[in-house]
């Protein structure tokens, strides 16, 4: 097996027009999408099916309202560790992802090692989360940032 990697194919006006507009209403029909991006049917259905394929398409799924199922709350964390060795940060993946409260993870370069955000409904939810997240091995540090306002929320990617 090869380890060299497959260059993706160099999209095109209308593959972009596709993205953005599955980007913006992942339900929208196949009819639907043709339309929009001035395509027949079926050439549109197996540029979709390509573009999956090729991985520029990584799922669908809905946007929830999270206040209206109890995760109304949301907070940064940076997670400072007390050593940066390869089984620390596979032992901290392994254990951050199993804490359903934790919506994003990112290893960071910086000041500190990684930053959360975390969604709960209330402070007494919040500090629930937060020990289960100093608990986990080698978690030296953290400092959290309360959310009192979302501005602006991930809208995907910019493409047009």
């Amino acid at each position: 097996m090869s380890s060299v990697k497959k260059q993706p194919k160099v999209l095109d006006r209308i593959d972009l027009a596709i993205l953005n507009t599955l980007q913006q209403n992942g339900r929208i029909s196949n009819v639907e999408l043709a339309q929009q991006v001035n395509l027949s049917a079926s050439p549109c259905l197996d540029r979709v099916k390509r573009l999956e394929q090729d991985g520029y398409i990584r799922r669908y799924g809905a946007f929830l309202n999270a206040s209206m199922l109890n995760f109304g709350m949301s907070a940064f964390i940076q997670v400072t560790l007390d050593r940066t060795t390869a089984d620390v940060f596979e032992n901290f993946k392994h254990g951050i992802v199993k804490i359903k409260e934790v919506a994003e993870c990112h290893l960071v370069a910086g000041g500190y090692d990684y930053l959360l955000k975390i969604r709960f409904k209330d402070i007494s939810c919040y500090r629930e989360v937060l020990e289960k997240i100093v608990s986990l091995p080698a978690v030296a540090q953290t400092h959290t940032y309360m959310v009192t306002e979302h501005i602006k929320e991930d809208m995907g990617v910019p493409i047009l």
